[in-house]
């Protein structure tokens, strides 16, 4: 399919291509997931290379090509200043763009993900990222079909008392049933906030313990619906 068409997009990555190429892998609004190459923006002439870099939300106009699409006009939306300067902002940033990359299909549109994805990077600019990240995680497995049960036990429908989460069976359990981790009620009481739409209340919260645990859980629920590790998880996690 010939021509070309402008879009909104997130930059998920990059990775040097040729001498002075680029290739970026972009989370478009209306085209999905796509790469293209950005010629010459490695060059110190180029004004396009500063603009595509992750997590930049830009809009682009781009020449489809057989394999690879060709970058040729990039416009600034939002540069992610504040997480660029804040490395737990940062790496969360970059597992967000991961998370999207691994469950976006080439070339289909996935607007929910896009607009989700815009979101929670502009949520991140000014919230505390482990609270980001974990809800990011619920309303991504949400948003496949596989979100967590938490407001009763996976194993017997019981109201509980839910003490803990099995990622593997996919939701709370009851004392009885129990076989995963443990959890807090509070961090299930977030997650269940997060999941019924009550998004803005749990990016207010300044519980530090119970967003660092929720976002620990939701990142494991994650990678298992992935059915692998997370790169910039597992090297926030190195002692």
């Amino acid at each position: 399919m010939s021509g070309t068409y402008r879009d909104r997009a997130v930059v998920l990555r990059t990775h040097d291509f040729g001498e002075a190429d680029r290739v970026v892998v972009l989370m478009t609004e209306s085209h999905g997931k796509v790469r293209a190459v950005a010629k010459g923006v490695r060059r110190t002439t180029s004004r396009l290379g500063a603009r595509l870099q992750p997590p930049a939300h830009v809009e682009v106009l781009c020449a489809r090509g057989r394999e690879l699409d060709v970058v040729t006009q990039v416009a600034l939306v939002d540069a992610a200043k504040a997480t660029h300067a804040d490395l737990d902002r940062l790496t969360s940033g970059l597992t967000l763009l991961e998370a999207a990359d691994r469950v976006a299909p080439d070339r289909e549109p996935y607007p929910e993900l896009y607009r989700m994805l815009v979101g929670a990077l502009r949520w991140l600019e000014e919230r505390d990222p482990r609270w980001v990240l974990a809800a990011f995680a619920l309303k991504l497995l949400a948003l496949e079909g596989v979100g967590p049960v938490v407001e009763r036990c996976i194993d017997c429908d019981g109201e509980g008392p839910l003490v803990a989460f099995d990622v593997g069976r996919g939701g709370a359990q009851c004392a009885s049933c129990r076989t995963g981790v443990g959890v807090s009620a509070g961090a299930l009481s977030a997650a269940r906030d997060v999941l019924g739409g009550r998004l803005v209340e749990v990016l207010e919260r300044t519980d530090v313990v119970v967003a660092h645990e929720l976002t620990a859980l939701a990142t494991r629920a994650l990678e298992h619906h992935l059915e692998r590790r997370l790169r910039s998880v597992a090297v926030f996690e190195r002692p």
